[in-house]
């Protein structure tokens, strides 16, 4: 059987198909890892309040690593094990270059927090597909950034939904502009991240381990965007799905296929449970980083 401990999955374009469901078949192989002494966990930009519907039918789940790595969770013991929030002032300043855009603000912390007029309708900034979800399961603010000003409240990462590339790339050019210390990722197809500075999935992938006592050489990432790289990075194996984006497909050291047709379920097959180490791949990963490093 494989020497890899540990398997974690994107949610969004990875282990959640087109309709945003865990494939029968995915949560089977889920199971088989379980059963082999397999970790599994999520490696998500979603919160606890977010993930609430699926952690619930993923077979032995016990650890998050959420918020795009800004906070580690032991579901079992109902316990934070590493979480780094936002400065206040910063989470100030990107609403504000969000009001520039009129694009969407979405604060991520234990709750899940919108603005109510926004919110009502998502699909203007091209996250209708969430629509239903948010209904459920976000705290509505009449003006979510009067509210924030008034009284600051954690703020573990910031989601600005824009109604267009070209208005996330502004908004992208004004934090950089400012200098403001915050991580970013795309995501999605106008989204930007926001996150603390040095924070991402990589980050939460590492502080898990410590946590377990897990070489990191012995974990497995799988995932489709931008937000995803530093986990795929850090992990001893890292996977693109089939519906990856170029840019994640180039840096993975394997790809499977795409969401909605069960590559969560070939990654766990064909690499967790595998009798071989796929040695070959990773050793070329290597060979490029080396190359780079030299030019």
């Amino acid at each position: 059987m494989s020497n890899y401990q540990l398997i974690a999955f994107d949610m969004d374009g990875t282990l959640l198909n087109s309709d945003k469901q865990i494939s029968p078949e995915t949560l089977n192989a889920i199971k088989r890892a379980g059963d082999a002494g397999k970790t599994v966990i999520l490696c998500t930009g979603r919160n606890l309040t977010e993930l609430n519907a699926f952690t619930e039918i993923i077979p032995g789940l016990r650890y998050l690593d959420c918020v795009s790595g800004a906070c580690v969770y032991d579901l079992k013991e109902k316990k934070t094990l590493y979480s780094q929030a936002l400065d206040p002032g910063i989470v100030k300043k990107l609403m504000e270059f969000a009001l520039e855009e009129e694009a969407m603000i979405h604060v991520l912390s234990e709750r899940s927090i919108v603005q109510r007029d926004q919110q009502s309708h998502m699909a203007d900034f091209h996250m209708g597909i969430y629509q239903t979800m948010f209904d459920k399961i976000t705290d509505k603010l009449e003006n979510i950034y009067n509210s924030f000003c008034q009284e600051p409240f954690p703020v573990l990462k910031l989601n600005l939904y824009h109604k267009d590339e070209y208005s996330r790339a502004r908004t992208v050019e004004r934090i950089k502009a400012a200098g403001l210390e915050t991580a970013l990722a795309l995501a999605e197809s106008t989204s930007l991240e926001c996150s603390a500075k040095g924070i991402d999935k990589g980050v939460g992938l590492k502080k898990l381990c410590e946590h377990l006592g897990l070489p990191l050489e012995q974990t497995i990432a799988v995932g489709d965007a931008d937000n995803d790289t530093m986990a795929l990075k850090t992990a001893g194996l890292s996977i693109a799905m089939g519906n990856a984006t170029e840019p994640i497909k180039a840096l993975a050291d394997v790809i499977v296929a795409d969401c909605d047709h069960n590559g969560c379920a070939e990654a766990i097959d064909k690499y967790l449970l595998a009798e071989n180490r796929p040695q070959k791949q990773v050793q070329e990963r290597l060979e490029r980083t080396l190359n780079t490093t030299e030019e």
